[in-house]
């Protein structure tokens, strides 16, 4: 798969099952595609209720899961300053 900006990610690209890398790969460009201003402003107008909790309930586990707290105020909320 080949490197690129979030902007030019390609979909074709994207492939899972393979190996492990090219799942990661594939996974980083999904997100990327799928976190697009455009498609967020189509998408969520249309989601239920139980859809956006669903969604929400389902990230921040794996946040939780993955992330010590450093890391989440650091690296998902962009908080460098947080200390424990």
């Amino acid at each position: 798969m080949n490197r690129q900006p979030a902007q030019d990610i390609n979909f074709q690209d994207i492939c899972f099952g393979l190996n492990r890398e090219t799942d990661e790969q594939s996974l980083a460009g999904f997100l990327k595609l799928f976190s697009r201003d455009e498609l967020l402003q189509a998408l969520i107008p249309r989601l239920d209720d139980a859809e956006i909790i669903d969604i929400v309930d389902r990230l921040t586990a794996v946040l939780r899961n993955h992330l010590q707290e450093g890391e989440y105020h650091e690296l998902f909320l962009a908080d460098p300053d947080h200390h424990h």
